[in-house]
């Protein structure tokens, strides 16, 4: 039986626990309609998110003869080529596409941009209110942090980020098949700049990492010029969009709790905890992408046909009591945390890292900049994004408060 749920809905935003209760009452592998899917499996526990996630061998990216899970026959074909990326392989492909950029987010690496990150986030908070109050917190600030960072790190000029973010804007909002398809002109838009930039970068050389990319590929590395578009197409926007709806995330859950904020600017050292609850309790992927079922399975009592689709459901595996006691509850000072927000297995996110660094200096700069910062609207006035699989506030607007 195919379970309903609206997983685009405002109600399942506000409140993703109930939907995630009532689809785990169901069974740990359910049958569910997902936008733009269709029907697909998903399942409902942490143990066995973790499975499909690791074993590679029985649930795949990809059919044998190349034949991606999530492309459906009427989607237009720069969607197949942006699919290209290392997101959306299986190995061997994957780890040779990783191994390219790897470096680059490595620990050490990602550490010494910290001071660079706070300056920035100090920097941005200053100007939050510079067009005036209320300021949309999304777009003036929790966009404008990880975008400009990664343009620093790809090499792409700041000049060019409010481009970025109206061509991410215009592919983001989307909630069903006629959106996703008025969505293209901006998916063209931003692959033509790619294309733009790299032949500048061939011709001229460059800084950054698009310019280590460009360097592996005239080495003779083995990377074709679709798979660097994609690349770069994953690295930006990934690179920025959900770490922006992990800062808006978070500053609302401060805003409406203002023990947890007290608690919070008591001692920034804090901070390391409270950003892994917030990856745990928002999620803001909340599904991965599609994998196909290569044989015949037994999964959580369920039996799975070669050639069925499973979306592992991010968001009930961190709301699991299995992994996390009460995972209802906000908590800032959980510990251990059992989330696997960043996913787990070959695809485990490459900029968890950064993530976590830029989600701690948003908050201690926008935190202490404006101490007061209130909510300028009513809590029920916020609006999340009716697109499915991804936990974005819309708007966020806020005012100074007191100071």
């Amino acid at each position: 039986m195919t379970l309903q749920a609206d997983f685009a809905s405002q109600d399942y935003f506000r409140d993703p626990t109930a939907a995630v209760e009532k689809l785990r009452t169901a069974g740990p592998v359910v049958e569910v309609r997902f936008p733009l899917m269709g029907k697909v499996w998903t399942t409902t526990t942490q143990a066995l998110a973790d499975r499909v996630l690791k074993d590679t061998e029985t649930f795949a990216m990809r059919k044998d003869d190349g034949t991606l899970a999530g492309l459906q026959w009427w989607m237009p074909p720069i969607v197949r080529t942006l699919s290209n990326s290392m997101l959306s392989m299986d190995e061997p492909d994957h780890k040779r596409l990783r191994d390219i950029v790897d470096e680059a987010f490595r620990r050490r690496a990602v550490l010494e941009m910290e001071p660079h990150i706070q300056a920035l986030g100090h920097e941005l908070a200053d100007e939050l209110f510079a067009e005036g109050t209320p300021a949309d917190l999304v777009e003036r600030y929790a966009r404008k942090l990880p975008l400009s960072v990664i343009c620093e790190l790809l090499g792409l000029p700041l000049a060019d980020r409010p481009k970025f973010m109206a061509w991410a804007s215009g592919f983001t909002r989307f909630t069903g098949a006629i959106g996703f398809l008025f969505a293209m002109p901006n998916l063209y838009a931003l692959k033509r700049y790619l294309e733009q930039h790299l032949a500048t970068v061939r011709a001229h050389g460059g800084e950054g990492l698009i310019a280590e990319i460009v360097r592996v590929e005239k080495e003779g590395g083995r990377i074709s010029p679709n798979e660097i578009v994609s690349m770069v197409f994953l690295l930006l926007l990934a690179g920025h969009e959900t770490t922006t709806h992990l800062i808006s995330g978070s500053v609302f859950e401060l805003l409406r709790n203002p023990q947890l904020r007290d608690w919070l600017e008591e001692d920034w050292s804090r901070a390391d905890l409270a950003v892994e609850e917030f990856l745990r309790f928002i999620t803001p992927v909340q599904f991965t992408k599609p994998r196909y079922v290569r044989k015949d399975v037994e999964l959580g009592g369920v039996k799975l046909r070669k050639g069925d689709r499973i979306m592992v459901m991010l968001a009930a595996a961190n709301m699991d009591p299995q992994a996390n006691p009460h995972p209802e509850q906000l908590d800032l000072q959980r510990k251990p945390n059992r989330h696997i927000a960043f996913g787990t297995g070959i695809h485990f996110c490459l900029g968890h890292q950064l993530a976590r660094i830029e989600g701690r200096c948003a908050l201690k700069s926008l935190l202490q900049r404006w101490p007061e910062l209130t909510l300028a609207v009513g809590e029920k006035e916020i609006r999340f994004r009716e697109r499915p699989g991804i936990r974005a506030i819309d708007r966020l607007p806020v005012a100074p408060g007191a100071a």
